[in-house]
């Protein structure tokens, strides 16, 4: 069997996350599997480098102006292919799509056309298609609804993650015994706490994302950082030995730079690999964060959290965790702000918050293993 995972990558630590968490349990399934990945140029999120090093065989894939010319690495001799472990489309017998939110008026037509393209091309050559649980919508244009109906007919399983994503689907395609709702499927995954993590200075865990600058209004994203100091600042006077860790690239760096600046110079921790980010979150007195995948992973381990987002998947996780009072806006009211910072760090609050988290990740985390039965039974 070959398995081409899609839309997952290197950059994005939540995206890395799903890779691995799909290797993890596919290569468990089925230790035979050949995967495949469509690698990008250096510093894009699919690195060659990086994709032969997980494992995973190259697939000619490359989209430009909507055509999909990778397939014209088929006109090249098996031998030559085989040299180089080459992978093309037509060979593929399952592709799993982890792109977790992509499929958006957010981030416009481009990926939803492709996508749509692409599995009619699949579904003529009996490739089953599956899209993993991960955010969808909301879908207003014309071009974006016509693409998501074609994927929709041409999926074997298409998962959304959160009601409001189910809604956003079922609204352009109707019901469908394809279109199955589940829980993001990270919360499985064991992070891995890094050495030099020292409880002592690493208590509560600031995680920023510039996605709340550059995907928000202007009246938000001019409020975000000064949001995070004032959040960070008061930490600070409880004493509960703030610090923050990017999650994510440059822009996240120059944040956690100016949060720490304003705050007296609290530590702040780089880490590029997705299991330990995990596992720090996972060894945090809790967190306040705006990095969806950094929210799963303290959530499910049952760390108090506090999140700021920008699109509907933040409200739709703490209400699968039962805490929707852990969303908070950066234009709320200090006061406001304050009272949940001060709820986040008293120790009987605290543990009350821990207990309620934990037992709704037992129950997450019982419907990805059924997830993944599904998964299997498609591809079975």
């Amino acid at each position: 069997m070959i398995i081409e995972i899609r839309k997952a990558g290197f950059v994005n630590k939540g995206a890395e996350l799903m890779l691995y968490a799909i290797l993890e349990r596919l290569r468990a399934a089925y230790p035979d599997a050949i995967f495949t990945m469509a690698p990008t140029r250096a510093g894009a999120p699919r690195p060659f480098r990086k994709v032969v090093d997980a494992g995973m065989y190259p697939k000619a894939s490359a989209y430009y102006k909507g055509v999909e010319w990778g397939l014209i690495a088929g006109l090249a001799p098996r031998r030559l292919r085989e040299m180089y472990g080459v992978i093309l489309d037509r060979d593929v017998d399952v592709v799993i799509d982890a792109a977790g939110f992509l499929y958006t008026d957010q981030w416009g037509a481009r990926s939803s056309r492709e996508l749509a393209q692409a599995s009619k091309r699949w579904r003529k050559q009996g490739t089953k298609v599956v899209l993993m649980p991960q955010a969808f919508g909301p879908f207003t244009s014309k071009g974006i609804r016509a693409a998501i109906r074609h994927v929709v007919d041409n999926a074997d399983l298409v998962m959304p993650r959160d009601d409001t994503s189910y809604k956003f689907l079922t609204d352009v395609t109707g019901e469908s015994l394809n279109i199955q709702k589940y829980p993001d499927f990270t919360n499985l995954i064991e992070g891995i706490v890094p050495d030099y993590f020292d409880p002592a200075q690493h208590g509560v865990c600031l995680v920023p994302n510039y996605r709340m600058v550059d995907k928000t209004d202007d009246v938000q994203g001019a409020a975000y950082l000064p949001f995070l100091v004032r959040c960070a600042q008061r930490l600070v006077e409880h004493g509960a030995q703030p610090f923050v860790l990017v999650h994510e690239g440059a822009n996240d760096l120059w944040l956690a730079e100016q949060i720490s600046k304003a705050s007296g110079g609290i530590p702040i921790l780089t880490e590029d690999d997705p299991l330990k980010i995990k596992g720090i979150l996972g060894a945090s007195q809790a967190t306040v964060g705006s990095r969806f995948h950094g929210l799963v992973s303290a959530l499910s381990q049952g760390v108090p959290s506090l999140a700021t987002g920008w699109s509907h998947k933040y409200a739709e996780l703490f209400t699968d965790y039962g805490f929707p009072e852990g969303l908070i806006s950066v234009e709320d009211p200090e006061d406001q702000v304050a009272k949940k910072i001060d709820r986040l760090v008293d120790p009987k609050e605290k543990e009350a918050i821990r207990a309620q988290l934990l037992e709704n990740s037992n129950r997450l985390k019982a419907l990805s293993e059924s997830m993944w039965d599904r998964v299997i039974s498609v591809l079975n």
